[in-house]
C-alpha cells in the first residue's frame, strides 16, 4: 500500500485530498502547525497526524504532497529531497488523482465552493455516485470530499498559487473573474492571463461554461481548444441557459424555470437566498443538460440543497437575534451576501460584522471595499487577520475612516466586537459575520451568550 504524507494536512484543500486518498486504501499521514476539526475527523479516518513539523515525520513515505502554504526550508520538504522523495505541490499532484474520471473543475473569484457542492449534490441525486473535493464542507454530503463509485470527479479549482493549473478538466464552469490575490497576481492582467491558462487546458472535446452576465469572461472562450464547446449561463436574454419566471417566496427561496436557448425544459425550486445562487444553479444544470443527466432528477436535488459551511450559514436564533456566518471575503461577494440577507429578512436591521483578511488583498481592493456595505443598517470592522502574510502596518481603521457609512464602528480585536455587539444587537436584528479568518467565533460566542441570557430570564 503506497504511503502518501501530506505537509499542512489540516487546511482545506490538502484535508479534501487526505480523505479521499484514505477512502482509496493508501496510507495517509501528514502534518500541521495545530489541531483542528479537519485533522480530527481524520485520524478517527484512519489518518496519522503529526502536530507540528519534523523531520522524521515523513519516515516510510513514498510520495510527500504540500501546500502553498509550506515553503522550501520546511524540515519535511528538507527531508523528503535528500531522501529522494518526490515531492508535490497541490497542483502538480491534483492530475494524478483524477486520472481516468471524467472531470468537472469549478473555478470564479466568488461562488466557487457554493457551485462545487451544488454540483457534487446535484449528480449524487441524478444517481451516478461522483468523487468530489470541496473547498468546504458540504452540509447535504457531510464532508469536503469523497472517493465516489461513479467515473465523474467534481473538484473546486482553486485560482490560489495557481493550483487549477494542474487541471485538464472534461467540463470547466467559470463563475466570474475579478482581481484578487494580489500576493499571487499583483496586476488584473496577471489575474486574467492565469483564468486564460486555465481554459486552455479544457480537454479538446471537452466544454466551458461561463456567466454570460459577467462581461469579463467574454475573453475565455478564445483560449478553448478548437474542438471544445462554450456555452454560457445568467439572468440575461441571449445566454445559452437563462432562468425564466424568476419569483421569490416569502422567506427569500428562488423558484424559475430553466431555459435552454429559449426553450423551458424543467421548474427549479432554490433554498438559498440570492440572485448568484440562480447563477450557481444555472451553471449546475448546464453542465447536467450536456452531460445527458436526468434533470428532473437535478431539479428534485436542488430543492434539497442547503448550502455549504461558513456560505450563508446560519448559525442559530437566539432571542430574535439571527446570526449568520459567511465565508466573503471580497468586496462583490460582501455585497451578493448582504444583497440577499436583505432580500431575505426585508427591514428587519442587519448588522454586517467584518473581518478583513490579508493585507494585500485589503489595500489592493481598498476602494471597492468601502463601497461594499450599503445594505447593511449596521457595519463592525475587526483589525486585518494577516494568514499568511506579515503586518504592513496598515490598519483596518483606515479604511473605517474612509467609509462613508453612518453606521460604521472599528474595534481592534473579537473580544472587543464580541463585547459591542453584546451591548448593542436588540431582538430582531439580523448579524451576518463575514470572514474568511477566525471571526467566525463571534457568533458561536454570542450565540452561547443570548442562549444563557434567556435561560437567566427564564
Amino acid at each position: 500500500m503506497e504511503h502518501i504524507h501530506l505537509i499542512g494536512i489540516g487546511g482545506t484543500g490538502l484535508s479534501a485530498i487526505a480523505r479521499l486518498l484514505l477512502e482509496r486504501g493508501y496510507r495517509v499521514s501528514g502534518s500541521d502547525r495545530a489541531a483542528s476539526t479537519f485533522t480530527d475527523a481524520l485520524i478517527e479516518s484512519g489518518a496519522t497526524v503529526y502536530i507540528g513539523h519534523k523531520a522524521e515525520n515523513i519516515s516510510g513515505a513514498d510520495v510527500v504532497v504540500r501546500s502553498s502554504a509550506v515553503t522550501e526550508d520546511n524540515p519535511e520538504v528538507v527531508a523528503a529531497r535528500a531522501a529522494s522523495i518526490p515531492v508535490y505541490k497541490r497542483s502538480e499532484f491534483l492530475g494524478k488523482l483524477l486520472a481516468g474520471f471524467t472531470s468537472m473543475a469549478v473555478a470564479g473569484t466568488h461562488g466557487k465552493t457554493t457551485t462545487t457542492a451544488m454540483l457534487a449534490w446535484a449528480l449524487e441525486g441524478a444517481g451516478v455516485s461522483p468523487s468530489y473535493i470541496i473547498g468546504g464542507i458540504s452540509k447535504n454530503l457531510g464532508n469536503n470530499a469523497r472517493a465516489g463509485k461513479g467515473f465523474y470527479f467534481v473538484i473546486e479549482a482553486d485560482e490560489y498559487d495557481g493550483m487549477f493549473l494542474g487541471l485538464n478538466p472534461d467540463w470547466a464552469i467559470v463563475t466570474n473573474m475579478e482581481h484578487d490575490h494580489p500576493d499571487c497576481y499583483p496586476t488584473p492582467e496577471e489575474y486574467t492571463h492565469a483564468f486564460s491558462a486555465f481554459v486552455a487546458r479544457v480537454k479538446p472535446n471537452g466544454g466551458l461554461f461561463i456567466c454570460g452576465d459577467e462581461s469579463s469572461l467574454s475573453v475565455l472562450p478564445a483560449y478553448l481548444p478548437a474542438a471544445a464547446k462554450a456555452f454560457t449561463y445568467g439572468l440575461n436574454s441571449g445566454n445559452t441557459y437563462q432562468a425564466g419566471a424568476i419569483k421569490l417566496d416569502d422567506n427569500g427561496n428562488c423558484h424559475f424555470s430553466l431555459l435552454y436557448k429559449g426553450e423551458a425544459l424543467v421548474n427549479i425550486s432554490l433554498p438559498v437566498p440570492g440572485e448568484h445562487n440562480i447563477r450557481n444553479a444555472l451553471a449546475v444544470l448546464g453542465v447536467c443538460h450536456q452531460s445527458g443527466m436526468d434533470l428532473n432528477r437535478v431539479a428534485a436535488a436542488l430543492a434539497g440543497f442547503s448550502g455549504t459551511g461558513r456560505r450563508f450559514d446560519i448559525a442559530g436564533t437566539v432571542g430574535g437575534i439571527t446570526l449568520i456566518d459567511d465565508y466573503g471575503h471580497h468586496p462583490t461577494e460582501i455585497k451578493a451576501t448582504l444583497q440577499a440577507a436583505r432580500s431575505r429578512y426585508g427591514s428587519r436591521r442587519i448588522w454586517a460584522v467584518w473581518q478583513p483578511h490579508t493585507y494585500s488583498r485589503t489595500q489592493t481592493l481598498f476602494k471597492n471595499f468601502i463601497e461594499a456595505f450599503s445594505d447593511a443598517d449596521r457595519v463592525v470592522v475587526t483589525e486585518i487577520y494577516a494568514a499568511r502574510e506579515a503586518s504592513t502596518g496598515f490598519s483596518a481603521n483606515q479604511l473605517v475612516n474612509a467609509m462613508s457609512h453612518t453606521g460604521k464602528h472599528f474595534v481592534p480585536d473579537l473580544a472587543s466586537a464580541e463585547a459591542y455587539l453584546q451591548e448593542n444587537l436588540q431582538s430582531g436584528d439580523v448579524v451576518l459575520v463575514l470572514s474568511a479568518g477566525d471571526a467566525n467565533l463571534i457568533s458561536a460566542h454570542l450565540l452561547e451568550h443570548f442562549k444563557q441570557k434567556e435561560q437567566q430570564h427564564v
